[in-house]
């Protein structure tokens, strides 16, 4: 085992289970026999606002703060939340993006308009970009509410961690009566180019 500390940052916003994919990762690194940090911050969560979430593994890692410039993956949840946090990403680093735009309370009411073509820039920004369908596919495997877990999908891939971790993870942590439709989510995402 390298001594290489590895840095996913996971963005979006309250609701679209971001806590549960950056446990569900841990969870899997901890399989994988890795040390493992994460923190998170999900102020307004309840109300459509900002959630984030570091996830480090390696060796062994002293902090759960991925520093600005250092992330190997950023997984974004919704596009506009990705794009703000782009700064978190190293030069050459790696984007798995969810291609829905959800409107935050100041564009509801009229105040703003949401940025247009965010997946374009972040596109641009980032060469190694992965736009994914996620909520036509988590419909796809069943449920739109598993739209977290064919992203989690799209990122096991970027990630040399065996498939059977992910797996026993995902068993663990998703509840049984939501199993079947999640693992499905899972291997859909997997299977993206």
């Amino acid at each position: 085992m390298s001594d290489k500390v590895t840095n996913i940052v996971l963005v979006g916003v309250g609701g679209q289970g971001i806590l549960l994919a950056a446990e569900i990762l841990s969870e899997t690194f901890m399989l994988a026999g890795f040390d493992v940090k994460k923190s998170e911050i999900h102020g307004m969560s309840q109300r459509g606002g900002s959630v984030v979430s570091h996830v480090r593994y390696g060796k062994e890692v002293f902090s759960p703060m991925v520093p600005e410039g250092e992330g190997d993956i950023l997984f974004g949840f919704e596009l506009m939340e990705s794009y703000r946090y782009l700064s978190l990403l190293k030069p050459g680093g790696a984007v798995v993006v969810n291609d829905l735009c959800i409107a935050p309370p100041a564009v509801l009411v009229g105040q703003e308009s949401y940025p247009a073509d965010m997946a374009l820039k972040i596109q641009e920004l980032c060469p190694d970009c992965l736009l994914v369908d996620g909520q036509n596919l988590a419909i796809q495997a069943g449920n739109a509410r598993a739209a977290n877990t064919v992203l989690l999908g799209a990122v096991s891939k970027r990630l040399d961690i065996e498939e059977k971790y992910w797996i026993e993870a995902i068993e663990k942590m998703v509840p049984k009566k939501a199993l079947e439709v999640n693992l499905k989510a899972f291997e859909m995402g997997r299977g993206l180019k």
